[in-house]
């Protein structure tokens, strides 16, 4: 608790989170003396607002002297951004952490009978583990890119905090590749079924049984909660993947003027026209958020597959699981296998 509490006034070097103006924009002097018709300051503050002249060379956006734009998103990303981000890492593992000293563990209720099934087999396990392991990978470097020179660098030095900064980088560029491989992956091997049905309403209506003990709902080989995580990683992975493709790549890939003219196809008034310091922004913006929201989600994940319950390691460790949990978590499931599993008897 002292080491979340500590991280979470650390995340953005002030107590509240918050991250000040720098000085150089709120106290700096107005530079040079040149306004002409206008006052200096009011000529500077068009400037800095994003006024535009006119050029004759084939760069047209060389006509703006500042990109506006950038103060926006750096006030927002520096802001908002990582303070609410922040907040929400903080909050779900103090949640989390309430709910096991509230629930406990959840346990088998009817025992471990030592007789086991199979869940997933060894490309299911490895496709699992690629997944998440570049995913831990890839949201610690990542947080560092937000939060490091705030938690970090004091501790590192700033050379420390460079090196690091700097190999974390090339690590997350890299096993980004090993990401998409395992969610596409993941897709091929489980859409077929995490498919919503009706049952999942009934299992979601009491919360998977996760606050009672005693309570078992119904549910095939994927839970309502596994369904949601699945898409989560699918949907969310496949956003993050295109994201940053184009933060790699940013002269080369543009996903956003297309993405806002779709949109104001359906009603938006959203600008298609964006430069591709325009478009690295808005995949910052986006990169950032759907990562920090992945986190939250994988956060708890990765609780009830540990400390949260009982045999649930096995399904990823070992691939077998212990019928008695399978039964009590996955009923339809343990049917469906054991029908095919049992000898059809011939009609007389």
């Amino acid at each position: 608790m002292i080491l979340m509490v500590s991280a979470g006034f650390g995340l953005t070097g002030a107590a509240d989170l918050s991250v000040g103006v720098a000085a150089a924009q709120s106290q700096g002097n107005v530079p040079g003396n040149w306004s002409g018709n206008l006052s200096t300051t009011q000529l500077w503050g068009k400037l800095r607002g994003g006024l535009c002249g006119t050029v004759t060379i084939p760069n047209k956006q060389a006509a703006c002297l500042v990109q506006s734009d950038g103060d926006t998103w750096r006030s927002f990303k520096n802001g908002p951004l990582s303070q609410f981000g922040g907040w929400a890492l903080f909050a779900v593992i103090l949640i989390l952490g309430l709910f096991y000293l509230v629930r406990g563990k959840i346990m088998v209720d009817s025992g471990l009978s030592g007789q086991t099934m199979e869940r997933f087999n060894g490309l299911e396990r490895a496709t699992h583990w690629l997944t998440a392991s570049s995913f831990i990978v890839l949201a610690f470097t990542g947080l560092n890119l937000l939060y490091g020179r705030y938690l970090l660098k004091p501790i590192l030095g700033a050379d420390g905090f460079a090196t690091v900064t700097y190999y974390g980088k090339l690590f997350h560029n890299y096993i980004a590749f090993a990401f998409m491989a395992g969610i596409v992956l993941m897709f091929v091997l489980w859409v077929r079924y995490n498919i919503p049905n009706r049952g999942d309403l009934r299992w979601l209506a009491v919360g998977g049984g996760l606050f009672s003990k005693g309570l078992h709902p119904p549910a095939s080989r994927f839970n309502a909660g596994q369904k949601l995580i699945f898409w989560a990683v699918i949907l969310g992975g496949g956003s993050l993947s295109i994201s940053g493709i184009a933060l790699m790549f940013p002269f080369e890939v543009s996903i956003w003027a297309g993405t806002f003219q779709f949109l104001n196809v359906l009603g938006f008034s959203l600008p298609t026209e964006l430069s591709a310091l325009q478009e690295t922004q808005l995949s910052v913006i986006w990169h950032s958020l759907i990562a920090l929201i992945m986190m939250t989600v994988i956060i708890g994940h990765i609780y009830i597959g540990s400390v949260g319950m009982e045999g649930a390691i096995d399904a990823v460790g070992s691939g077998q699981v212990d019928i008695n949990w399978a039964r009590e978590h996955h009923s339809l499931w343990v049917e469906e296998v054991q029908a095919k599993e049992t000898p059809q008897q011939p009609a007389e």
